[in-house]
């Protein structure tokens, strides 16, 4: 397929896809005029997936069993879902469950307390609950104490381990530094203004750390740290790979890095004959359901793709 129908077949996916390909993609907000006359956005709570989402909602207003459990049809990750859905900031059902979760699930640490009787957060859950709770736009006080506990776990070498504040860590994890990445710059985005110098130098630093491992090789050896890495899932969870970590990239507006074309090289190898990219696994767990079929032509992967590309001007 050339470029143009490469969009077309995006543009007959999902409404959340649809908002993203003409936002990221072709650089419009909305729907061209005469298609309902609604933007695409306000769509994505009232059809597809993200309606499919939301009807899953329990009538306590959480997802699956608790805050935490299971995986992955829990309130956390179905917000995070609904985040990377692009779904309206102003989803009243959403700011509802999200109210009640900063209220009530916090950690003795001040951070979010995924399960159990453990009284220490997990910096994956900080990063990942500020950046969906930043992008739905919560009081900036119930974030805070978030704020706080991030800023008192960076590492050394710049980046995040969620082991630090339970049973220690001295090398930072690339899982829990681009969670905790994706949060700060969410919570820059929405202009929120506690201890922000302190976060936008933590984020500089963190990056580095990624782009320091040329974003999935040894620092020191140069060898893949995680094959893993190289696959192309989705969702990802709260498990790091090379598309992520480059959608970060473009998302932030980081500028190019030559230690990023490795990463850039390997996401253009995995390019199909027809340029499309596939789903290349699941993260296992429960699902709400399918929105792709792993071995099969992703529009997520794909947009996603494309839009790096676009961004880093790879795309010809």
């Amino acid at each position: 397929m050339n470029k143009e129908e490469i969009i077309k077949w995006l543009l007959q996916g999902d409404v959340a896809i649809q908002y993203q390909v003409y936002r990221d993609l072709l650089g419009e907000e909305t729907c061209p005029s005469g298609r309902q006359g609604k933007g695409v956005q306000e769509r994505i709570e009232k059809e597809g997936w993200g309606k499919q989402f939301l009807l899953k909602r329990n009538e306590n207003g959480h997802w699956g069993q608790k805050f935490y459990q299971p995986k992955w049809i829990s309130t956390h990750y179905t917000l995070l879902d609904l985040k990377n859905l692009s779904i309206s900031p102003e989803c009243r059902p959403v700011k509802e469950t999200l109210d009640k979760v900063l209220a009530e699930t916090k950690a003795d640490d001040g951070g979010i307390l995924p399960i159990g009787e453990m009284r220490n957060s997990d910096m994956c859950i900080n990063g990942m609950v500020l950046n969906y709770a930043s992008y739905f736009l919560s009081e900036e006080n119930d974030l805070k104490s978030i704020v706080d506990i991030i800023l008192s776990q960076q590492l050394a070498d710049g980046g995040f381990n969620c082991r630090l504040n339970r049973s220690g860590a001295r090398h930072s994890s690339l899982h829990t530094t681009i969670s905790v990445l994706e949060g700060i710059f969410e919570y820059y985005k929405n202009h929120y203004t506690y201890r922000l110098d302190e976060l936008l130098k933590v984020k500089q630093q963190a990056e580095e750390f990624i782009l320091m491992h040329r974003l999935y090789k040894s620092d020191k050896t140069g060898e893949i740290i995680d094959k893993r890495f190289l696959n192309l899932p989705y969702p990802s969870r709260w498990r790091y790979d090379n598309l992520r970590a480059l959608d970060y990239f473009r998302y932030a507006g980081v500028l190019y890095d030559k230690r990023m074309q490795d990463a850039i090289d390997v996401l253009m190898k995995k390019r199909t004959k027809e340029n499309v990219w596939k789903l290349q696994a699941n993260h296992p767990g429960q699902l709400h359901f399918h929105m792709e079929e792993v071995g099969k032509p992703s529009r997520w992967n794909t947009l996603r793709a494309l839009r790096i590309l676009k961004h880093f001007n790879q795309d010809n």
